[in-house]
């Protein structure tokens, strides 16, 4: 019993890549302040587990609804971390960014916390070690990404402001490869298909 979690978790936590988001995550919240940084990890937070949560038991029947494939699902979220990279990248001021109601929900819960990967990963976990093994895997890992980000502020104080900066457009660099990433493993498998 204890083994079919163990074997839910670990995919769960491999496609969440709490750490791998810790950076973007700081490029992201560059210039907030403490609380409103702590505001954001728990809106993304709870955002992310509603999502992955809900999908669970409606996403094949959307997917199928809309005639969305799992490859489109690639292209749309890598086209929007590759959007809000590049706008990052190019802002000189606080002004330009992303306004920080929305960051919480996209990019941070979707689709970094909660992307293709998770939805996908889960979907198969789904059917095969069920319902329990499944939702414990998605609610640990959520959870024990929220606990990573929290990581972030002593992370930022440490590097200092120019630092935290440069970290900051280094990361949205990364932001913009892995959108690109994505997009390119989405079309691939678009255009596979119609081979």
């Amino acid at each position: 019993m204890f083994r079919n979690y163990f074997l839910a978790f670990v995919p769960i936590f491999v496609a969440v890549d709490a750490l791998g988001t810790l950076p973007l995550f700081i490029a992201l919240t560059d210039g907030l302040s403490s609380r409103e940084k702590k505001d954001l990890i728990r809106h993304s937070t709870l955002t992310a587990l509603l999502v992955a949560i809900i999908f669970l038991w409606v996403g094949r029947l959307v997917f199928a609804w809309l005639g969305i494939t799992i490859n489109d699902f690639f292209v749309a979220g890598g086209a929007i971390l590759f959007i809000i990279s590049i706008r990052d990248l190019l802002a000189y001021s606080k002004e330009t960014r992303m306004p920080f109601g929305a960051m919480g929900a996209v990019p941070l819960a979707v689709p970094l916390i909660v992307g293709p990967a998770v939805l996908t990963t889960s979907l198969i976990l789904l059917s095969s070690f069920g319902l329990f093994p499944t939702l414990f895997s998605i609610v640990a890992n959520i959870l024990l990404c929220g606990l990573v980000l929290s990581a972030a502020e002593p992370l930022s104080g440490l590097l200092g402001r120019s630092g935290s900066h440069t970290l900051s457009k280094i990361s949205n660099l990364l932001l913009a490869a892995i959108g690109v990433m994505l997009m390119r493993m989405g079309l691939v498998e678009i255009f596979r298909a119609f081979k």
